[in-house]
């Protein structure tokens, strides 16, 4: 309380770019990099800076910034985004007595391993499309919370895909289809069930390959067999069954949350009364566009989960 008010504040360092390669011989793999995009928000007890000229509370966010880069120096091991987020949480609500709470969120540029005549380059890498999100809160008590991510993950599909059977009004104008393209930008997030920092693994849990494992699960489950595919009535349908593919195939992930855009391909019909058949639309021209587009997103989760 602050002169009859309530005052809840926070505060913090963000867009901390930092990257980090760890050295290997190439029979071991190769030279590894990561590129991150850091933002670190702390709940502090610092209330006399906010209401007076009183700062001997304050964690400048200047050695917040400082910080990131003296752990990203210290882990001479290969960790994770997730690691390297639950490590900045615990020194700010350990280091510092008014530290409460630290939200660590971390974007990754996805930087990949080029391939050379074949073979994996030692040390070459190109940046990909995707990437790789995190977000980590850790408590003073050792509370925590872990959500991972992916976002700007394209889908599409030439066929295979319909809608027919919604509400119709006066004011519906769409037409019922069984045959269209569907294409979407993935932005998922998914919770692991760890609540506390004693109950993070002792040997260390591959985050980064449960990324990739769960980023191959909803390619699969949207696209379907190679040959044949799968048919979606609906992104929502489709939606739910990428999920609950996550859910099934992982028993380390508690919930899982999909932002799904329909992003319209339409079709073209181009005609003047010169030249009556200028363009006809016949399943092969269209007109790709995300302005407006549809908005369709869900969380599934566990029994008892708690996202």
């Amino acid at each position: 309380m602050a002169d009859g008010f309530q005052l809840q504040g926070r505060h913090g360092k963000s867009r901390v770019r930092v990257s980090r390669v760890w050295r290997r011989p190439a029979a071991a793999g190769g030279d590894l990099i990561v590129e991150w995009n850091v933002a670190v928000s702390v709940v502090s007890d610092c209330l006399p800076s906010y209401i007076s000229s009183d700062n001997s509370a304050i964690v400048a966010t200047d050695s917040i910034k400082n910080t990131v880069y003296v752990k990203a120096k210290e882990c001479t091991e290969v960790v994770s985004m997730e690691e390297f987020a639950v490590i900045l949480g615990r020194h700010f609500t350990s280091l510092y007595p008014q530290v409460s709470e630290a939200t660590v969120t971390i974007v990754e540029r996805p930087w990949e391993r080029v391939v050379v005549d074949g073979k994996p380059h030692s040390h070459g890498f190109k940046v990909g499309v995707e990437k790789h999100t995190t977000e980590v809160i850790v408590k003073k008590s050792g509370s925590l919370l872990i959500n991972s991510g992916i976002q700007g993950y394209s889908l599409l599909k030439t066929t295979q895909s319909g809608f027919e059977g919604f509400v119709r009004d006066r004011y519906t104008l769409l037409p019922d289809t069984r045959e269209r393209m569907v294409a979407t930008e993935v932005t998922a997030w998914w919770r692991y069930p760890f609540e506390h920092v004693s109950q993070l693994p002792s040997k260390p849990f591959c985050f980064t390959q449960r990324y990739h494992d769960v980023k191959k699960v909803l390619a699969d489950t949207f696209f379907g067999p190679p040959d044949v595919g799968v048919y979606s009535p609906s992104v929502q349908n489709t939606l739910y069954l990428m999920a609950k593919e996550v859910l099934s195939r992982f028993p380390d992930i508690s919930s899982v949350q999909l932002r799904m855009p329909n992003l319209h391909f339409l079709p073209v019909n181009l005609s003047s009364k010169e030249n009556p058949g200028l363009v006809k639309f016949a399943d092969d021209v269209y007109l790709p566009t995300d302005e407006p587009h549809g908005t369709i997103e869900a969380t599934v989760s566990r029994a008892m989960s708690k996202l």
